[in-house]
């Protein structure tokens, strides 16, 4: 069958009117990808694309983003790091280096632990034994107490912290600790007499243990006063001729200011209580404990009057003499090893000592209806109490305390012996000192 022509041929599309292929010379080599006008985007560059418009990426610190061609520059040394950016290349805020203030913190606590290495080394031990650096607050006592004062951590006391490491620092000062109990009728004497007396107990107290002058060495005048005239007597002749039988510090609160020298004010606890006597007339119970704290005086260490240190203790003659510094010889509470200070240190960080004074006195009040006296001086019935931290075997009128920067042993008779008592405990009674035996020689466990 014959083949029929198509009398009017289509054209295909896109091809030009004349019917000639526009693709027919076209070659699709390198030359023509290069120079499209057009680029399609990459299948997962799209869909990161996408993603990214509602949820930025996160710069994950070290890497690299995808979207960061720049190639990661080596770390220099000494120099600052290069900022940080985010995914998009915009800087991020540095945040605020501390290291610097650190350092410089760190350093300040290493000096001052430096400079203080006694505060250091209590507050090591407090922490270690797990004991308060500081006594609680105590009132005036109304009563006897029942225990001891807590144990405090140990502490170095020096002239800026007198206190450090007493229950002392905790307890009242001056004369405001002696507390007046209520005045009542006693016998013969009515309220105001009674209240009167108490009065005039107190006086005594302030002047032979809180004034100042007295505390400094000085003579007692106001104290003798008070004093009925045979009182009086006895304890001139102990100011002015001590010994065994008769010294001043029975009565008076003295320290010789060439040995020892005061620091701040005086703590006081104790209470006083009224009794009556029958037909002889009125008792006064007194039972404070006074406690001092003292730096070392100019003349610190050196013997004491009538002592004499043991042989096997003196040092080897130096081969300057006068230009060696002094021995400190003293009395210690305790037998320690000898060393070597110098007295006229007296800045704030200056080692100080205390001295507890515990006096449980009775004052006694005769009925002038009935016995010739004056109803305005004092007379005592009883003596109580101790000392601790002073010489013993010193009568001289004075307490001559114990400085740890003086420590030398003990001279030969005057070792300390019998179990260490507490001088803050005043659960128990005051002893009643034994004039037939002399003075005693013990141990305290702190003070």
């Amino acid at each position: 069958m014959p083949t029929v022509e198509d009398p009017d041929p289509r054209r295909s599309e896109g091809s030009d009117p004349d019917g000639s292929d526009p693709f027919e010379n076209l070659v699709l080599d390198e030359e023509f990808v290069k120079g499209a006008t057009v680029k399609e985007q990459a299948g997962r560059t799209r869909m990161l694309a996408a993603r990214w418009k509602d949820q930025p990426p996160v710069d994950p610190g070290a890497r690299r983003t995808v979207l960061d061609p720049t190639p990661a520059r080596p770390k220099r040394r000494l120099r600052r790091a290069p900022a940080p950016v985010d995914a998009w290349g915009t800087p991020r805020r540095r945040g605020r280096d501390l290291r610097a203030p650190l350092f410089v913190l760190l350093t300040v606590a290493v000096l001052l632990a430096v400079l203080n290495l006694d505060g250091l080394r209590d507050w090591y031990r407090g922490t270690r034994g797990g004991l308060p650096t500081s006594a609680p607050s105590v009132a005036p006592e109304t009563a006897r107490p029942g225990s001891a004062p807590p144990s405090l951590a140990a502490q170095s006391p020096t002239v800026d912290h007198p206190w450090a490491g007493s229950p002392a620092e905790g307890w009242p000062a001056g004369p405001g600790a002696i507390e007046l109990p209520p005045a009542q009728a006693v016998g013969a004497f009515d309220a105001d007499q009674v209240a009167a007396q108490l009065k005039l107990v107190k006086d005594f107290l302030v002047a032979s243990n809180l004034d100042p002058a007295v505390i400094a060495g000085g003579r007692p005048e106001t104290a003798l006063d008070l004093l009925d005239r045979e009182e009086r007597d006895a304890a001139v002749r102990g100011l002015d001729h001590p010994d065994g039988t008769a010294d001043a510090t029975s009565l008076f609160s003295r320290f010789d200011p060439r040995d020892a020298i005061p620091v701040g004010d005086v703590r006081v606890l104790g209470r006083m209580s009224v009794e009556g006597d029958g037909e002889r007339g009125v008792l006064i119970h007194t039972d404070f404990s006074f406690v001092y704290a003292l730096r070392p005086g100019p003349e610190a260490g050196r013997p004491l009057p009538g002592t004499k240190p043991p042989a096997s203790a003196r040092p080897a003659a130096p081969e300057n003499s006068a230009a060696a510094k002094p021995v400190a010889w003293t009395i210690a509470a305790k037998p320690v090893a000898r060393t070597i200070a110098v007295a006229e240190e007296v800045g704030g960080s200056t080692r100080t000592a205390r001295t507890v004074v515990r006096r449980a006195d009775t004052y006694r009040f005769y009925d002038p209806a009935r016995y010739r006296t004056n109803p305005k001086k004092i007379n005592f019935a009883e003596f109580r109490g101790d000392v601790a931290n002073t010489a013993c075997h010193v009568q001289d009128g004075f307490y001559h305390p114990y400085f740890e920067q003086f420590a030398v042993p003990a001279p030969p008779g005057q070792t300390p012996h019998g179990p260490a008592t507490d001088p803050y405990d005043r659960s128990t009674p005051a002893p009643v000192p034994d004039p037939s035996a002399g003075p005693e020689c013990g141990t305290i466990s702190r003070s």
